[in-house]
């Protein structure tokens, strides 16, 4: 495994920031200090230190958060702002969030320390469907449902196509243009 990637696993650091971590001489494997990001240890066998404290790998949690509108989906905000991580601060390993859900949106969100699930369950390459239940006011049209489904510019990006049904009609409404630049501004894609 690299040296990088077992003290992402450990929650040192993200695997860049091991990178520097690593070239800065803070790592030692074996006793000896390794300034070379991307070598090759073997966690089972070799000793590994950070500023010569030892490090081991946290057991992998997995946990389902009903998040409260009012919180950032990430672990640290520079304005100071309430983050997921906060509502999960009691845990015995830190967690990480899989996914987003706006500051103003409530739902589950999974948390893991476990880097390649997350991946796995993130990335677009994989191909894994997420669920949204959105409660808008008014009623969206045909056109609106099929621009949905065609996938929606959102200024930078055009989102993927959705698979959309309506689950109570007449209780939604469409986002005013108004409220998605707005949206948009919050995400910074204004």
């Amino acid at each position: 495994m690299r040296l990088q990637r077992f003290l992402a696993l450990a929650g040192i650091a993200s695997r860049r920031a091991s990178e520097t971590l690593i070239s800065s001489g803070r790592i030692k494997v074996n006793g000896k200090i390794v300034t070379q990001p991307g070598s090759v240890i073997d966690p089972e066998q070799d000793i590994i230190e950070v500023d010569d404290r030892r490090v081991n790998v946290e057991p992998k949690l997995y946990v389902l958060l009903n998040k409260p509108a009012g919180y950032l989906t990430t672990v640290s905000d520079e304005r100071g702002r309430p983050t997921v991580a906060d509502l999960v601060a009691d845990l015995p390993a830190r967690v990480y969030p899989v996914g987003r859900l706006d500051l103003d949106t409530e739902g589950v969100l999974l948390m893991t320390n476990d880097g390649d699930l997350a991946f796995r369950l993130a990335h677009p390459r994989f191909g894994v469907d997420k669920k949204y239940h959105a409660v808008v006011a008014g009623k969206p049209g045909p056109a609106d449902i099929e621009a949905l489904r065609g996938g929606v510019d959102i200024g930078s990006i055009v989102t993927s196509a959705a698979r959309v049904r309506m689950v109570k009609p007449g209780r939604y409404r469409m986002l005013t243009k108004k409220e998605v630049e707005h949206l948009q501004e919050k995400v910074g894609l204004r």
